[in-house]
């Protein structure tokens, strides 16, 4: 019953049921996507497997551009039609984002990492996605901005103080938000831009001591490099270890057989067998009275065996 009452009072009474699909729809395609690809990497006989055209490993990053693309332009073209057609194009717009951000390791390393440890970067950009997905469906707002001042109405706006206040507090925020994540401390940046006194506290304590901020401030072997690598392994160590448990528990944990059938696969991709050079193009070097044959070609490269996709 209250489930019910809080469902028609914060997310439908304030327009909220499109954001509420597409959270659905987002966790519902990573679930699912994440039992192919475990079941796959199991190689469970009855399951379909992955899609190929030809020799061409056809990933579902591809499947979440077109479900994307198809449901923005279905929010172009249908921006006034009723809640339902718009929450329905919301859940198709979430289950693609899921598919996408799924493999947004493959994207931002452009190579298959799926299974490597790279590949938890996947997990945590649908972390990052979930977090603010749902802090917007709760009702909370960046920067406060809807709390203060009606953002929409800035332009029109004739309380000129207000309107003054309103943009520097925003970017001051934002400035407070790039200076904890240059810490390296990403989720504190990320909950602060909805609780703003997190972005103090984030930006007067100390850094990480691998972030880009203990770089450029924290001289190597000083006070402060050396407290921030003491606090690191004090209380960052078990954080980091209860978040890579998560992450394996939900995504699976990175294979290393994988990497070498990645890696083999890309040889067998890349590497064409050169024909021997023939004797006229050999360069014949004399050093003293030994003669020696260098050819001016590579060594021709046996292809691999083809190996089993295991994403």
């Amino acid at each position: 019953m209250h489930v019910h009452r809080w469902w028609e009072d914060v997310v439908v009474a304030h327009g909220r049921l499109p954001l509420a699909c597409l959270l659905l729809g987002f966790i519902v395609g990573f679930l699912l996507i994440r039992i192919s690809v475990r079941l796959i990497r199991k190689q469970v006989r009855w399951w379909p497997g992955n899609v190929r055209a030809g020799d061409v490993h056809i990933h579902h990053m591809v499947f979440g551009v077109i479900l994307v693309l198809g449901a923005g332009v279905g929010f172009v073209t249908l921006y006034q039609s009723s809640v339902g057609v718009t929450s329905a194009l919301a859940a198709v717009f979430g289950l693609g984002a899921a598919l996408v951000l799924d493999e947004f390791a493959l994207i931002y390393y452009l190579r298959d990492v799926y299974w490597e440890e790279q590949g938890r970067t996947s997990v945590d950009a649908v972390f990052v996605a979930l977090a603010v997905t749902g802090l917007l469906l709760l009702g909370f707002h960046p920067l406060w901005l809807l709390d203060i001042g009606n953002i929409r109405d800035l332009r029109t706006d004739q309380n000129v103080p207000e309107r003054l206040f309103t943009i520097g507090f925003a970017f001051g925020n934002l400035l407070l938000a790039a200076i904890v994540i240059a810490k390296g401390k990403i989720w504190t940046g990320l909950f602060g831009m909805f609780f703003p006194p997190l972005l103090v506290i984030g930006a007067l304590r100390l850094s990480r001591p691998g972030a880009p901020w203990a770089r450029w401030r924290y001289a190597s072997g000083s006070g402060l490099m050396r407290r921030a690598v003491r606090r690191e392994r004090r209380y960052r160590r078990p954080v980091i270890r209860a978040k890579i448990f998560v992450q394996d528990l939900l995504a699976g944990k990175p294979d290393a057989a994988h990497v070498l059938r990645a890696a083999e696969e890309e040889l067998a991709r890349t590497v064409v067998p050169a024909p021997h050079a023939p004797p006229s193009a050999h360069l014949h070097l004399m050093h003293g009275r030994k003669h020696v044959d260098r050819p001016l070609g590579p060594k021709s490269a046996e292809r691999p065996p083809e190996s089993v996709d295991s994403q």
